[in-house]
């Protein structure tokens, strides 16, 4: 007898049954007053006069399905995938799509290994996608590069679900050979893409090689070419780069829309989600900004899954695999909060407990380098040139696109120095990994700094230690700070440290409990704001500078770049 759809018959009693819930249909954006009957793991029923073994009364209030986060990096929030899955499966998350390219440029194909292994028998479940970019670009120096024959064995070793974000999206459009023998490789699978401003003919190029998605989309215009072109739409709603606003118009014109859109986290803080949330915060803006509750709902659970091939999940179905969670309302509204989340029918949240969380202490590759080649004061100086302007870095806050801002340089005895007046401060990349000694030097606008300098080992992507500093004395004791926590986050003034955190996973993730990394993330970034830093986020906002995939001008190990334009010098 098959007592899967005896269950659902109800022939026998099933395992659980949510009685008198107002489930909320994502296929016919609705509520429905059901009971949800649950067996072996699985929604077996939806309707009336289910028992169950354990019959729980959710009294009318809204059941939805399990959040679905389509793009994120778990490492951004510098918890390990313990830690990360106790933090959002208060939130009503039970399934993550994660790209774990920042461990793989610090720690390779051992670090993709950690990842995995640490992820199994967590509260939610987590798929990762293979890291197509290690190194994001030839501007960067990561722990080692991984080729296509490596995005073959991480697919063949069952390690990957998808392709991780094809950041490199020049070699792309020009038909590179390793890169396109990459995408290749990966197969049948979904192929997650990285394709800031990628518009017109280019973008043609781009979605031939199989390609099609993005969740770099600044503007409403490009994110309409590119769901007219075929694109599903990833809709980013980071700690720094926040686009949730800009884009919701896609599908206030359109509610249709929602079907090709999932909203996604991309880079979030531990502090960001204890404060504020996770998946169940994106919903909050949506509705407040006036979408249709469903829509909303669609784009954070049967969207994703549909996109990713998970047929298993993202909605409350015969069939399905029983993630779901309870409101504290009967309806979806603005204040949209988590009461409580089953997975796999077993009860892992009330309230603001977790039930059965994992040990958070699972242990990672060491850091493999010790860096002992520090450059000097007197090394990181920049002799003035025959020039009557310099390339600096120009941040917006909120805003993940640099620009390149040609400014005139403050001179002291003919070295180009850090112009506070004018909140220009120097910024300099030291290479980690192989302990080469090789640094890039440039100036940066807009982190606000009045004195010291902040540092950090999370430098998207290739994460070597990155360093802003009003002064030199000051960016060389954090660059020594950081190479003596053999990663983390720093404050400096001078001399003196004024906080540190060590990041001992990779450089990038601490064993503490989410709690106390938001406890120590709120510390650096006050201790930061103590040196004049008003932007939000700053350690997060410094660590894209990095990113040489993203336009228009960074700073990596070797020097500035433009992903558009290539290597740039200082001087204009």
């Amino acid at each position: 007898m098959n007592k899967l759809a005896a269950a659902a018959r109800g022939d026998f009693p099933a395992d659980l049954v949510i009685k008198n819930a107002r489930v909320a249909n994502v296929f016919t954006l609705e509520y429905e007053l059901a009971d949800v009957a649950v067996y072996s793991g699985k929604i077996v029923g939806i309707g009336k006069d289910y028992n169950g073994l354990v019959n729980f009364d959710a009294h009318g209030k809204v059941l939805i399905p399990g959040m679905i986060d389509g793009h994120a990096h778990i490492e951004s929030t510098m918890m390990t995938p313990p830690a990360f899955a106790y933090a959002v499966a208060l939130h009503g998350t039970s399934t993550v799509m994660a790209d774990p390219h920042e461990i793989s440029n610090a720690l390779g194909m051992a670090g993709l290994d950690y990842m995995f292994t640490a992820s199994r028998g967590l509260p939610i479940d987590i798929f990762y996608g293979a890291p197509s970019c290690v190194p994001a670009s030839d501007f960067e120096t990561p722990y080692e590069e991984l080729d296509m024959n490596a995005i073959k064995s991480m697919f063949d070793k069952k390690l990957t679900q998808h392709l991780g974000e094809m950041m490199n999206f020049p070699a792309v459009i020009a038909g590179d050979p390793e890169t396109w023998g990459k995408i290749l490789a990966a197969g049948d699978v979904p192929l997650t893409g990285h394709a800031p401003g990628v518009t017109g003919k280019n973008l043609n190029a781009y979605l031939v090689s199989g390609v099609n998605s993005d969740h770099e989309c600044v503007d409403i215009d490009e994110a309409k070419e590119k769901l007219k072109r075929g694109m599903w739409i990833q809709i980013r709603e980071g700690a720094s780069f926040p686009n949730l606003k800009t884009l919701l118009p896609l599908i206030h014109e359109n509610i249709l829309n929602a079907a090709r859109c999932m909203v996604v986290s991309d880079d979030l803080t531990a502090r960001y989600i204890f404060e504020r949330g996770h998946m169940d915060e994106k919903m909050r803006i949506m509705i407040k900004d006036g979408l249709n509750p469903f829509a909303a709902l669609r784009m954070v659970t049967l969207s994703p899954a549909e996109y990713f091939r998970l047929y298993d999940r993202g909605s409350i179905a015969p069939g399905k695999i029983a993630d779901f969670s309870l409101l504290d309302s009967e309806v979806m509204n603005d204040n949209f909060r988590i009461e409580y989340v089953w997975k796999n029918g077993r009860q892992i949240v009330r309230g603001n407990e977790v039930y059965h969380a994992s040990d958070y202490k699972y242990l990672a590759p060491a850091i493999k380098v010790h860096v002992k080649k520090i450059p000097s004061e007197e090394q990181i100086k920049i002799k003035a040139e025959n020039s009557n302007l310099i390339n600096v870095i120009g941040v917006t806050e909120g805003s993940i696109i640099t620009k390149t801002l040609q400014l005139k340089p403050k001179i002291e005895n003919n070295f180009v120095v850090q112009d506070i007046e004018n909140d220009v401060a120097k910024i300099v990349v030291l290479e980690r990994h192989r302990d080469t000694g090789k640094f890039g030097v440039g100036f940066v606008k807009g982190l606000g700094l009045t004195r010291g300098a902040i540092g950090s080992s999370v430098a998207h992507d290739a994460h070597n230690f990155v360093v802003a500093g009003a002064d030199d004395k000051s960016i060389i004791t954090a660059l020594k700070a950081l190479a003596d926590l053999r990663g983390g986050l720093v404050v400096a003034d001078g001399e003196e440290i004024k906080s540190s955190f060590a990041l001992p996973v990779g450089g990038l993730m601490s064993y503490l409990e989410p709690e106390k990394i938001a406890e120590e993330l709120a510390k650096m970034e006050n201790s930061a704001g103590g040196l004049g830093v008003k932007i939000s986020h700053p350690f997060m906002v410094m660590s894209f500078l990095c990113l040489s995939v993203i336009p228009e001008l960074r700073i990596t190990d070797q020097g500035y770049c433009d992903i558009t334009k290539g290597r740039m010098n200082i001087f204009a």
